[in-house]
């Protein structure tokens, strides 16, 4: 009876500690995050804005869409961009037609990060097959969302003529506003930063360049530290609670992804913080995917508010058009389990592959995200 009642306050106060060194961990990897969503974004925003011109061909608007986002590493300020080159003089800048495959496009795009976020588990072995897997299964639905919808949208424009007749009904000022205070706390994290390195003469490519070097090394010691603190911290009955929890209910992971990507305005952060709770073993894949099509849901809200801030109509119906698109994907695929488990069944093979090879992680990276979408642009670009 007596062993029962040893030391619980020195449990607690080691958890305390503990919970407190993940949540600084967390923080250093946000910083890391932004730190090289910067550094892209100084290397390819004049680069991006320019693969938007002279597009008429819908897969080659897909390529862009892709290629665009993965150059500023934001979905967000590639949808952004392109709710503002619709909502110039009428949609003439960038036909509303034009823009729905760069929309989706960009659903793909944004998805690398959680590669990337994923290669710094690549020599742990099984931890690295379980943070692969559940960084993939993300990109399988997407790709799988736009194989599906886009030949639909070609043959029928219901998504164009629905957030048409939405925006139509919806359209008019609004002063919304929305706070974001995890946003500010990183950015205040990541600018001492940016400015310590311009000190040192640092600037364009060059400063680009060591950004991206010095994020990557944050994220690769903050994500081994996570990993391993909170697979000391949530273990035993409280992992087997979260994990029973949200397999009773993918809705209710759905929510949970939808509420936290709002919260935090970016997919990226919240499938990003996914990935090093999965390598852990702390969340199966299973249920980590419905928080991550919440996320896909979640993410299209806040560049839906921006438009509903402006009098231009063109921007409220393509931000529609992205909400419809996400939207819908998630209820025709996640209710059936055929269809759901066929992500999960293709990241799992891949990570599998992925951890007796690594190059399988380069073959992939490149040829999803760089080669495929980069032939599709220079190939299709100039056809009708």
């Amino acid at each position: 009876m007596a062993a029962k009642t040893e030391s619980p306050p020195s449990s607690r106060g080691t958890n305390a500690l503990r919970a407190a060194f993940v949540l600084l961990l967390v923080y250093g990897f946000l910083i890391s995050i932004r730190l090289m969503g910067g550094a892209f974004k100084a290397m390819g925003s004049e680069a991006a804005q320019g693969l938007y011109e002279g597009i008429s061909n819908p897969f080659a608007g897909l390529a862009v869409g892709i290629l665009a986002t993965v150059l500023v590493q934001s979905s967000s300020t590639s949808t952004s961009t392109i709710v503002s080159l619709v909502g110039q003089t009428g949609g003439t800048a960038l036909p509303l037609k034009t823009a729905i495959p760069m929309i989706m496009g960009a659903n793909i795009g944004t998805t690398i990060t959680n590669t990337i976020v994923s290669m710094g588990h690549i020599r742990q072995g099984g931890a690295f097959r379980r943070a692969f897997a559940a960084a993939t299964v993300h990109d399988f639905f997407n790709l799988i969302l736009v194989a599906v919808m886009l030949p639909i949208e070609i043959a029928t424009g219901f998504l164009e003529k629905t957030a048409t007749t939405l925006s139509t009904s919806l359209a008019g000022d609004s002063s919304v506003k929305f706070a974001n205070p995890v946003k500010d706390a990183v950015k205040a994290g990541s600018k001492p930063i940016i400015t310590m390195l311009e000190g040192l003469g640092l600037e364009g490519g060059a400063l680009s360049l060591v950004l991206i070097a010095v994020a990557l090394g944050m994220m690769a010691v903050c994500l081994v530290q996570i990993t391993k603190n909170m697979r000391a911290l949530i273990s035993g009955k409280l992992e087997q609670a979260m994990n029973r929890v949200l397999g009773r209910s993918g809705l209710l992971g759905i929510l949970v992804g939808t509420i936290l990507t709002i919260s935090v305005q970016s997919s990226s952060i919240t499938t990003s913080l996914l990935v090093p709770m999965c390598a852990a073993g702390i969340l199966s894949l299973k249920n980590a995917f419905p928080i991550m099509l919440g996320a896909n849901i979640g993410t299209t809200v806040t560049g839906l508010l921006a438009s509903l801030a402006t009098d231009k109509p063109g921007g409220l119906t393509i931000a529609l058009v992205h909400t419809l698109f996400n939207l819908i994907g998630v209820l025709v695929i996640y209710p059936i389990p055929v269809l759901r488990n066929i992500p999960i069944r293709l990241a799992r093979s891949l990570a599998i592959r992925a951890q007796r090879n690594p190059l399988w992680v380069g073959a992939y990276v490149l040829g999803v995200f760089v080669i495929s979408p980069l032939i599709g642009y220079l190939l299709l670009r100039t056809t009708s």
